[in-house]
């Protein structure tokens, strides 16, 4: 899912974020929704996948394809380069009743990490994603293991209350779309795509 990073240097443990329905769109009203949500949403999963890490590096660096097939994605154009694992991308992002345009700082490094961080956007006070590729398993050279991570913080409550009804539907649907677009140029996985912790 064209998305911002935070740069971390620790892999990031699935177990210690707390995982809860933000786009979840069966998800409870709350009885006071401009106080009870937090402005700050964190996710992180791992997957075992059926892809190498160099084509899923490839399937997520290529920003400029992010409004062909990630959801909720309008627009996503390559400024220039900042230096030579380093990029700037106009975004805009729309659900619901959200629409939100922002400046892109990508870093990557082939074939491993690709992130994104907002630098300017009126609606976040930061967006972050990080994707991190490592060694599959041994016996399927056609392997990887993902690491996703995304956060971010909306400058108002009501955003805020609005990301936590689906927050989660979207991370999901953004992970599988980038696995059906590797599908798309890679041909089916080595393997079918496994949940880790």
């Amino acid at each position: 899912m064209g998305w911002h990073i935070i740069f971390r240097q620790q892999p990031i443990s699935v177990a210690s974020i707390k995982h809860r329905t933000l786009f979840g769109f069966n998800a409870p009203k709350p009885a006071f929704p401009f106080k009870s949500a937090k402005k700050t949403e964190q996710y992180a999963e791992r997957r075992l996948l059926g892809y190498t890490a160099a084509e899923m590096y490839h399937v997520v660096v290529d920003v400029e394809k992010y409004r062909e097939f990630v959801p909720w994605c309008i627009r996503s154009d390559i400024l220039k380069p900042v230096y030579p694992n380093m990029f700037k991308a106009n975004m805009e992002i729309g659900f619901q009743v959200v629409k939100e345009r922002y400046l892109a700082l990508v870093t990557h490094q082939k074939p491993t990490l690709v992130k994104s961080v907002c630098s300017d956007g009126r609606l976040f006070s930061h967006l972050i994603t990080e994707w991190r590729f490592l060694p599959g398993i041994e016996q399927e050279p056609r392997s990887c293991i993902l690491d996703f991570y995304v956060s971010f913080e909306f400058r108002s409550a009501l955003h805020a209350t609005l990301a936590h009804m689906f927050f989660d539907e979207v991370v999901r649907q953004m992970v599988s779309a980038f696995l059906k677009r590797a599908e798309k140029l890679y041909g089916a996985a080595s393997m079918p795509s496994k949940r880790l912790r």
